[in-house]
């Protein structure tokens, strides 16, 4: 067992596939010498050549162009996006190339791209780098959608994601990079947590409380205030957007009969319509209450003096449980 901080636990991760796989590369702007704006590759060129990590030009269709070539090619290319909303240049190459290649060709080529993209905000940054775009990369049919919330899972979530044949976005909760946790480096084959299963991570039974990468620690927080006053919430970890393993959210529903989704994505035609969708189809019986959401507003991502105010409290899940269990 190793403690590490999560941008720490993605760079044991990349450095272990990389390790095991000589046909592992990295791509991305900044990512040799430097280390990545947040210094998650830091050391990785050093000790695996700039053959292998690559800095590129400010060019983020040419990056995901690149990596779609090189992965038909043979090799497992991982791009570094730099900030969230700089992978707009690339969403044509991501969306119209990188997510069809494999139904196009009716599994006869696979393109195992990933894409490392720092997501959400907290981080005291502008319209760009504070985004949650995870809605729009898991709409779309072809790409798998993860996002760690541990460093635990960042360094074995990444790793899974390079063995995956499918292209994965593999987002990364940019407010927790330096949160550390406990990471157990020697777990063997069937004793990691496969990449798109759901965890419940805090037990209760007056409420569920589904959440993913930075709202975790949120959810957690707010589960923690909510027992004091004698409530009992339960904390489910999402883990994976896309595909969504419905049935561990059901599972919990169906002991708790409240559900309350925690995303700093907009709620609007968000992540947490689709969770609310699925479990009142699976669940409708058993539920005591609407679906509640709690996450952005609909609006452009706001300047940093304000974006607290954006970004969902403690206080607005605690709003959303009373809500719930009130009605």
């Amino acid at each position: 067992m190793e403690t590490m901080p999560i941008g720490k636990a993605i760079n044991a991760g990349l450095r272990a596939a990389m390790d095991r796989d000589p046909r592992v590369l990295l791509m991305g702007e900044d990512i040799g010498p430097l280390g990545g704006v947040f210094r998650v590759t830091d050391g990785l060129q050093k000790d695996f050549g700039e053959h292998r990590v690559i800095d590129t030009p400010l060019a983020e269709a040419g990056i995901v162009g690149s990596a779609i070539g090189m992965a038909l090619r043979g090799y497992r290319p991982v791009c570094e996006i730099q900030f969230n909303g700089f992978v707009f240049p690339a969403f044509n190459q991501i969306t119209t190339q990188l997510a069809k290649l494999r139904a196009r060709s009716h599994g006869k080529l696979s393109v195992p791209v990933v894409l490392r993209i720092p997501s959400g905000g907290g981080i005291g940054s502008v319209e760009h780098h504070s985004e949650s775009p995870e809605v729009l990369f898991a709409h779309t049919a072809g790409l798998r959608v993860v996002m760690p919330s541990s460093a635990h899972d960042a360094y074995w979530m990444i790793q899974q994601s390079i063995a995956s044949a499918d292209p994965v976005v593999f987002l990364e909760p940019e407010r927790r990079y330096w949160e550390k946790g406990d990471v157990d480096v020697d777990l063997g084959p069937g004793e990691v947590t496969p990449l798109h299963r759901a965890r419940v991570l805090r037990a209760g039974t007056d409420a569920t409380l589904v959440c993913y990468g930075p709202t975790v620690k949120l959810a957690l927080d707010a589960a923690t205030a909510a027992a004091e006053d004698g409530t009992s919430l339960e904390v489910v970890d999402l883990r994976s957007i896309s595909p969504l393993d419905v049935d561990t959210v059901a599972e919990s529903v169906r002991r708790t009969g409240r559900l309350v989704v925690v995303t700093e994505a907009p709620v609007f035609h968000g992540p947490g319509a689709e969770v609310a969708a699925r479990i009142q189809e699976a669940c409708f019986y058993s539920l005591e209450a609407p679906v509640k959401r709690v996450g952005g507003y609909h609006l452009p991502y706001p300047a940093a003096r304000i974006e607290e105010h954006y970004l969902p409290s403690v206080d607005r899940v605690l709003d959303a449980v009373e809500q719930s269990l009130a009605a």
